[in-house]
């Protein structure tokens, strides 16, 4: 629905999209180019971005002392990474680096059709004579169909408050149009 030059985002599908992105995948991804205060647009009050914000920690400095340190985020604070660096997202991702999924859908042809389908690309048989080496998953909707992340989704992993139910399916089609949303949040 959001395709094409008159389309438009169904907002509670990006919501639902965002809990998804929140409760899986902000586990390993950051998405560095949307400001809390930005999800406002997808139908959240005043209210709910700053508890949002506030549960999460941003990185800062000790005015008193210089020294770094963390405190809750601001609605005007963006998405913080899970990991304070790469070397650490590394470490945590057998040194693979999770991409920062701000702008995944532009950087991918087809960018929201690819994520679905990577999404939901897990468990297809493995062709003959293809090896899949230690600590990766096919998939052969990845580049090369060795991928470093691991199947993400599981039917009923989030509890939708609208009452969708939580297919992979699902839960792939709403998290690819938020992030189709991320990438282009003025349409």
């Amino acid at each position: 629905s959001c395709s094409g030059p008159f389309g438009t985002f169904d907002r509670a599908q990006l919501q639902r999209g965002f809990q998804v992105y929140k409760e899986v995948c902000s586990a390993c991804h950051g998405l560095e180019r949307i400001a809390f205060r930005n999800l406002s647009a997808l139908g959240f009050s005043q209210a709910e971005v700053k508890a949002l914000a506030k549960a999460k920690d941003v990185p800062s400095v000790d005015p008193r002392t210089g020294e770094p340190s963390t405190r809750p985020a601001l609605p005007s604070d963006h998405w913080p990474s899970p990991f304070p660096n790469e070397t650490a997202a590394r470490a945590a991702n057998n040194n693979a680096l999770p991409p920062d999924l701000s702008l995944i859908v532009k950087a991918r042809p087809d960018g929201q059709r690819y994520v679905h389908s990577l999404l939901t690309g897990y468990g297809r048989p493995i062709p003959k004579g293809h090896d899949v080496p230690e600590g990766l998953h096919f998939n052969p909707y990845f580049s090369s169909v060795n991928i470093a992340m691991a199947h993400p989704l599981n039917d009923d992993q989030v509890t939708y408050a609208d009452g969708t139910k939580a297919s992979v399916d699902q839960m792939s089609k709403d998290v690819a149009a938020f992030l189709r949303w991320t990438s282009e949040p003025e349409l």
